[in-house]
């Protein structure tokens, strides 16, 4: 959907979530001598501005990384730490980097980056962001374009699959298209991100319907999840769920230290 803007969202205790094992998967994989690519369906802008009128707005900023910081869940080795300090040093103090910027700034310059974005505005601000960074750009659909890019070149890496999750739909479709990318890219680490919904959400039943399916489906794989305080009265997202086909060595321990920390929310 073209309505959604991740503005009013950037940092929110599910970035945090998200963000951490994103980071601890690309520290793991970047360690090997060997190039990888990185692919994201649903890129953003790359960075945003946790006091621009948007993020304060919803304070979900304040309530996420910028409270998490001051816990100090992360030390200063910590890949997700490194990647904050990076961008923090390049853009400033209340710079906060999206999926894309992060991975950037993990990366090494013999791996290969692809973003997809279809929003205008946003894609126009992807491009802005992370033309330094180098990698190729596609202003079309990410569900579409995760079966086109698959496999990818080098074949060794990440997909990030991370939609606003405003079609209703998408909780039938996703599922089956990561079935499809898995046996196109059987040595793809496939990431999903998804929200956990409140019972009284419409899409809830839908969400953890789809949830079951994945369980199901895929055994082997990861499933992440952790719940907080929703970001305000009424509003429906009480949870972020990461779901991670072929997981790295050692990401089950971050995810399982991650939960133990948001359930001291």
């Amino acid at each position: 959907m073209l309505s959604y803007q991740h503005s009013y969202h950037a940092g929110n205790l599910a970035d945090v979530h998200k963000h951490a094992l994103m980071a601890a998967i690309l520290d793991y994989m970047t360690r090997k001598d060997k190039p990888l690519s990185y692919l994201e369906t649903h890129s953003g802008r790359g960075l945003y501005a946790l006091d621009a009128a948007e993020a304060v707005k919803t304070g979900e900023a304040a309530q996420g990384i910028e409270r998490i910081a001051r816990l100090n869940w992360f030390a200063p080795d910590h890949p997700y730490a490194r990647a904050l300090a990076a961008v923090h040093a390049a853009h400033g103090a209340r710079a906060y980097p999206g999926s894309p910027l992060l991975a950037a700034t993990l990366l090494r310059p013999i791996d290969s980056i692809q973003l997809c974005e279809l929003h205008p505005q946003e894609f126009a601000a992807l491009r802005a962001a992370m033309e330094p960074h180098g990698g190729v750009f596609h202003q079309k659909d990410g569900l579409q374009m995760a079966l086109a890019l698959a496999p990818p070149t080098p074949r060794r890496g990440v997909m990030l699959i991370d939609p606003s999750w405003e079609v209703k739909s998408d909780y039938e479709a996703i599922p089956k298209l990561i079935g499809q990318v898995a046996r196109k890219w059987n040595v793809g680490v496939i990431a999903l991100w998804y929200p956990i919904l409140a019972p009284t959400v419409t899409a809830s039943d839908a969400q953890r319907a789809m949830v079951r399916g994945l369980r199901a489906s895929h055994p082997e794989a990861l499933i992440s999840e952790v719940r907080f305080p929703p970001a305000r009265e009424g509003h429906g997202m009480i949870g972020s769920g990461m779901f991670v086909l072929n997981p790295p060595w050692g990401l089950e321990d971050e995810a399982q230290r991650l939960g133990r920390l948001f359930a001291k929310l």
